[in-house]
């Protein structure tokens, strides 16, 4: 399939997957438009996503069926956050369980549809671990040849699961065979094994047990053709057609998850800016470490879109960054920019003479307050300026009226 990027300022959403969790990681949103997901997923679940995300324990959410769906929700919440700024993906891609969520955010699923699935996949995976124990471990510093070597010599039951980055690979079998890879490591001049603390031997043979109950929700589910392509971890290639979903997502299941691959790809892109949505941070340092050359931040928070839209406006040419794609949209046609901080407003010269129907581009300037500009978040239709010419204004307080431009 053709490389993505050529002329255009590519921007690639990730989507973190499990081991991301934290405890009350969903505390920074419960003031944000986007927390109204939670209250929407917990009634597709039949369960109290809001407990998860806000009260559970380490304990609580290491367990496979919560860790997944409390993962993916958190990403749909700040991938909402992001839409109601107007920002889309050129090209997505997902870490295991954020292949999900990066199907939703290419409009190649729906959201209601994938809350289902992802409840199942984890309530699959549970049982699958539960009925053959297993563990994780990650490789620091050693190529994929050390790293194979080692596994042969731990003996049968440890496999690679996660090819993450030069120097990063994660290895995953029986609990006594990473033991025994974990013993054996320095004689491969191997300095540091890491045992990752979640509940199964994931992306091997151990959960192929899984694959039956996955099997059967991955077709009760509606996939969709996408405008915008996601790199599958099976074969580090893009997908947009509905039909082969099914079947990456189930071989998914058991196979290594091929993210240094799907990076390497990403780079022949040349995106001017990646952007990890949802919790952790991890794929945004893999990216860091592995492409320096591009921008890579994490919109874990709501205080990151701030950082974001500087970003997307320091790119430019802005209306680049603000496609629009088919699928399952979460934000509003009518948008408010709002005062960042107290003082006097004045309105950008060219708006007041353009007037109403002006079209305003993500990071365009509407307006200062004091020596402060005022840049809109979102991309629309001007409708009206709500605050007039030396108007003192307070944080929080409504400056311009946007309508979002037909889809």
């Amino acid at each position: 399939m053709t490389v993505l990027g050529e002329g255009v300022n590519l921007i690639c959403f990730v989507f973190p997957g499990q081991g991301s969790q934290r405890e009350k990681m969903g505390e920074a949103w419960t003031d944000h438009p986007s927390w109204e997901l939670v209250e929407e997923a917990s009634q597709v679940a039949n369960r109290d996503l809001g407990h998860l995300l806000l009260s559970a324990d380490s304990a609580e959410l290491s367990m496979t069926r919560n860790t997944q769906i409390s993962t993916f929700l958190m990403s749909m919440i700040a991938l909402d956050s992001i839409e109601r700024l107007g920002i889309s993906p050129q090209i997505c891609a997902g870490h295991s369980l954020g292949e999900y969520s990066a199907l939703v955010g290419a409009g190649a699923m729906t959201f209601d549809a994938a809350v289902k699935l992802v409840a199942e996949r984890g309530e699959a995976m549970q049982l699958a671990a539960e009925e053959n124990p297993g563990a994780m471990a990650a490789v620091l510093g050693a190529s994929d040849e050390s790293v194979l070597s080692l596994c042969d010599a731990a003996g049968e039951g440890v496999f690679i699961a996660n090819y993450n980055s030069d120097g990063q690979t994660v290895v995953a079998g029986t609990i006594e065979a990473i033991d025994r890879l974990i013993a054996l490591h320095k004689d491969f001049g191997i300095k540091r094994v890491i045992k990752i603390p979640v509940g199964g031997g994931f992306h091997t043979p151990l959960i192929n047990s899984a694959q039956p109950r996955l099997k059967k929700a991955l077709g009760a589910t509606r996939f969709y053709d996408s405008d915008i392509p996601v790199i599958s971890n099976v074969d580090a290639r893009e997908h947009s057609k509905a039909s082969e979903w099914p079947e990456l997502l189930l071989e998914q299941l058991c196979s290594p998850v091929l993210w240094k691959q799907s990076m390497e790809l990403l780079r022949k892109s040349s995106p001017k800016l990646v952007v990890e949505v949802g919790p952790g941070g991890v794929l945004t340092g893999l990216f860091k470490r592995s492409m320096p050359e591009v921008t890579a931040l994490s919109v874990s928070k709501p205080e990151d879109l701030e950082f974001l839209i500087e970003q997307v406006a320091d790119q430019g040419p802005l209306h680049e960054w603000a496609t629009y794609h088919h699928g399952e949209r979460f934000y509003s046609s009518e948008r408010l920019v709002v005062a960042d901080c107290a003082g006097v407003f004045s309105p950008d010269p060219e708006l007041v003479k353009t007037g109403q129907g002006a079209t305003i581009l993500v990071g365009q300037r509407v307006g200062s307050i004091g020596s402060r500009d005022v840049r809109s978040p979102f991309s629309g239709k001007l409708q009206s300026m709500i605050a007039v010419e030396g108007e003192r204004v307070t944080t929080g307080q409504p400056i311009a009226w946007l309508q979002s431009e037909e889809m």
